[in-house]
């Protein structure tokens, strides 16, 4: 099995490629959608996996065309901001399912096994508070370049808690 994974955060792309190899799958990666269509039109995958938002593009415009692209590929979206209108905007697109960052291979690989997916799903354990909480605190940081400040204000905390909190190890929940 070969795929194409399309995200904007280049070290989320490293670590998933890298734990998809570890289970004999192969996978290119794209940081934009030029790029992630280009790959399309010139390789043929079972899959493709797409970020919600990469950079300043939306992921739903992009399922279409790597949908058209790619053929015959299921073509999953990925989010860290799910919400029911993007993952209903995301099947009216043409994506075959739509899964929650941070995601693990064990999920992504059940939702690409076209077999295990017409099973029943077995109940997958909560993401744990704190991790959610750390991604969205990256996020922001992502936006503002780094800025501490800027971060704290965007996520309406004062910049010393914001600090303590980075402090502090991440939770678990990361794509191994």
């Amino acid at each position: 099995m070969n795929g194409l994974l399309v995200d904007d955060d280049a070290l989320f792309l490293r670590t998933l490629q890298r734990a998809l190899a570890r289970r004999g799958v192969e996978a290119a990666t794209a940081t934009n959608g030029a790029a992630a269509l280009e790959l399309a039109r010139t390789a043929a995958f079972d899959f493709v996996l797409v970020d919600l938002k990469i950079g300043k593009e939306s992921g739903l415009r992009l399922i279409g065309p790597l949908r058209e692209a790619s053929g015959g590929a299921r073509v999953v979206m990925m989010t860290g901001y799910a919400s029911v209108a993007t993952a209903v905007e995301a099947i009216k697109a043409g994506a075959d399912d739509y899964l929650l960052k941070p995601v693990t291979v064990d999920a992504i690989l059940r939702v690409l096994d076209e077999e295990a997916a017409s099973a029943p799903e077995e109940e997958e354990p909560m993401i744990p508070l704190g991790r959610i909480e750390w991604e969205h605190i990256q996020q922001a940081l992502r936006e503002t370049d780094g800025n501490i400040s800027a971060a704290a204000r965007l996520l309406g905390v004062q910049r010393r808690s914001l600090q303590r909190k980075l402090a502090k190890k991440p939770a678990r929940g990361s794509p191994e």
